[in-house]
């Protein structure tokens, strides 16, 4: 498993996301990952399973210091004492008395932004997490909490995909040693509609979708969540990482569409905000 560094933390470049994993499906989905060999997960306090999680996690053998464990806070709870809160219920239910990477899952328009970020860094300091970062935060919304706010952030997870350019917010995060974290990284399926990407799957005997995601942890500063409950599914994934991409395969991924963004909800930033606004 490759690893990735940025500002002194350390996170397995592959792991598994699991959002709208529910249930027993859920916990057992998570064991057999770790079982598999990951020991990146991710979580959040939306999506209503971190209790299931934290069930796979006290289940399996892996020892908790071997696992690197995200979640992260809504954006209605954002305040201080909502943020404190969410953090004290999510770790009830993880059953685990740290994360490793806590994050803000979405700006909000109304939100006090220092505010947020000092809550943060406290809730770091007192050992609740042992880094701190941000979701869905576009470049210019990164200049402001890196240069103007100063808060020591390691992470941002957006949307990105081989169907999704992510240009300014990647420049940003690797000149600022800012890991990013790729979500819905196989675009939600369907990549073998785009005839280069299928030609380049056909060459490796491999899926379009692990050509897409071997790409994404080609990259450096890069790591990658696909959701995946099945063991069938959650293998694949973890065998990407075992291709060799060409020059051929990159040129034919550079070649696809670069706007086909998945997740846009009402409260989203504006993503094209120019960086230094």
């Amino acid at each position: 498993m490759q690893t990735l560094t940025a500002r002194g933390m350390t996170m397995p470049k592959l792991g598994l996301g699991t959002f709208r994993m529910t249930g027993a499906a859920c916990t057992e989905g998570v064991l057999s990952a770790l079982e598999l060999g990951y020991r990146h997960i991710d979580t959040a306090q939306m999506y209503g399973n971190e209790a299931e999680v934290g069930a796979a996690l006290a289940a399996s053998p892996v020892p908790r210091g071997d696992i690197h464990l995200t979640t992260k806070v809504w954006w209605e709870n954002l305040a201080p004492a909502a943020m404190r809160a969410a953090m004290e219920a999510s770790l009830t239910k993880l059953g685990t008395a740290y994360v490793d990477l806590y994050l803000i899952h979405w700006p909000s328009p109304q939100m006090d932004l220092p505010a947020a970020l000092e809550t943060l860094v406290k809730l770091r300091d007192e050992g609740l997490a042992r880094h701190i970062g941000v979701s869905n935060f576009t470049a210019a919304l990164l200049r402001r909490t890196v240069e103007e706010i100063g808060a020591p952030i390691v992470c941002n997870q957006v949307e990105y995909h081989v169907l999704l350019d992510q240009t300014k917010v990647l420049d940003y995060c690797r000149a600022h040693d800012i890991a990013v974290t790729a979500y819905c990284p196989l675009a939600r399926g369907g990549l073998g509609v785009w005839p280069g990407l299928a030609e380049s799957a056909a060459r490796h005997g491999a899926a379009p979708e692990q050509v897409a995601l071997q790409w994404l942890l080609e990259q450096p500063g890069v790591a990658a969540i696909p959701k995946a409950s099945q063991a069938k599914n959650q293998k694949a994934n973890f065998d990407a990482q075992r291709l060799v991409l060409t020059d051929a395969d990159r040129a034919a991924i550079a070649a696809l569409p670069k706007n086909q963004r998945i997740v846009n909800p009402g409260m989203a930033p504006a993503w094209d905000a120019p960086v230094g606004v």
